[in-house]
């Protein structure tokens, strides 16, 4: 059967959603029940330098304010902090702490593990095609993904 063009984007969206949701309520399972998607993208972004709220809302896709308000989240939570900066003492930088790491890399391995899951339901050679075909038509994720406002949408 041949999806129409949206049909297909809404396929590819729920793929991503199916994956999300999965990862979400297996790190709840696992002890981090107040994570959210939209807490790893803002997590990695402080990791990769953005140390601002004008810096995350860029990284993020979304105003100052929202950026502010994941910020005010995650400190809260404990998953990131603000320290001194030894060249200005009117900044205070982000950082990401230890329980944010921890956090990240149970999201990683969480990640694995539904991925291997995938893989052992449709079989091995039919999902090392499904992968060479997304990358043929998307290229390298990792380059194009800047978690974009819809998805940081989801603050709290």
């Amino acid at each position: 059967m041949t999806r129409s063009g949206p049909d297909l984007a809404l396929l590819l969206l729920a793929s991503f959603r199916t994956l999300v949701d999965a990862a979400t309520e297996e790190l709840a399972a696992r002890g981090y029940d107040d994570v959210r998607p939209s807490h790893d993208f803002a997590m990695r972004a402080i990791a990769s330098g953005a140390d601002s709220a004008s810096d995350l809302g860029r990284a993020m896709s979304v105003s100052k304010q929202a950026a502010s308000k994941t910020i005010a989240v995650l400190i809260d939570r404990g998953y990131v902090t603000r320290v001194e900066d030894p060249r200005d003492a009117r900044r205070r930088p982000l950082q990401v702490t230890a329980l944010g790491w921890e956090v990240m890399h149970e999201g990683e391995r969480i990640f694995t593990e539904l991925r291997d899951r995938w893989e052992q339901r449709v079989g091995h050679d039919e999902f090392r095609a499904f992968v060479a075909v997304l990358e043929e038509l998307v290229g390298d994720a990792t380059v194009r993904l800047d978690a974009p406002g819809w998805v940081a949408h989801e603050l709290g």
